[in-house]
């Protein structure tokens, strides 16, 4: 997603076969300011809107006359890296966890308010404007890159480097691991998380934050089932080691 917070900007991709949807959706998010809003009905739609216009935020529905939404996930993220949010009327823990498998980064179940979709997508454009925290035991490089042992993370250019190679990482995952690497050594409970990174008021469940750090130790751990670098403290939450920062 680009790097402004001016949501007139933010270029919204709504993929859903119900008209109903579609229109209630557009007239909340354009009376909420944003005006860059398109939409598609099918598979086939979504991948030809997204080749043209590169949304930074997709409202994808699951169930599409010609395919899952699960399956056109992966190919939407081949341009661009949106944040991609799952509508769907299904809402059992496996089909979540499915949704953040296939590369979504967030769930929202129907029937939905609309006004709870607004507020989560102005959240995630939150996200990205500079954060402060009381007592930070790092100075946040004024490049904004950090380096560990195993990994480097540009914020400026959303890449994640593992041992010189570049590695595909979704942007919630992204932004997960930059708010550790801003950190190391700080533990942070599921709910801070939620909250300093997801941004709607710590509100969420377990699932959803433990998905995301098996993702990052997917991406940065030599074996991610004995992770060395983003730890798990029980009882407490979560910590990037300290001792893996580069001096």
């Amino acid at each position: 997603m680009k790097t402004t917070t001016n949501q007139s900007d933010i270029k919204i991709a709504i993929v859903d076969d119900e008209p109903s949807i579609v229109t209630m959706l557009q007239m909340v998010l354009r009376r909420e300011g944003f005006n860059q809003l398109y939409s598609a009905s099918s598979c086939a739609e979504a991948l030809s809107l997204t080749k043209r216009i590169v949304p930074d935020i997709i409202l994808l529905d699951i169930m599409l006359p010609d395919g899952s939404g699960l399956e056109l996930c992966s190919k939407l993220r081949e341009y661009g890296n949106p944040h991609i949010f799952f509508l769907t009327a299904k809402t059992s823990d496996l089909d979540v966890l499915r949704g953040f498998a296939m590369g979504g980064d967030d769930y929202i179940t129907k029937p939905f308010n609309p006004l709870e979709v607004a507020a989560r997508i102005q959240a995630r454009i939150r996200r990205l404007e500079p954060e402060t925290m009381a007592a930070s035991p790092m100075k946040r490089p004024e490049s904004g890159i950090y380096r560990f042992s195993r990994f480097t993370i540009n914020e400026a250019e959303g890449e994640l480097i593992v041992e010189d190679q570049l590695v595909p990482c979704p942007a919630q995952v992204f932004q997960l691991l930059l708010h550790f690497s801003k950190y190391p050594g700080i533990i942070f409970s599921k709910t801070q998380l939620y909250d300093k990174v997801w941004g709607i008021n710590g509100q969420g469940d377990d699932a959803t934050v433990m998905v995301h750090i098996r993702r990052i130790r997917e991406r940065i751990e030599i074996d991610p089932g004995n992770p060395k670098l983003l730890l798990t403290v029980r009882g407490l939450g979560y910590k990037l080691a300290k001792e893996s920062q580069e001096q």
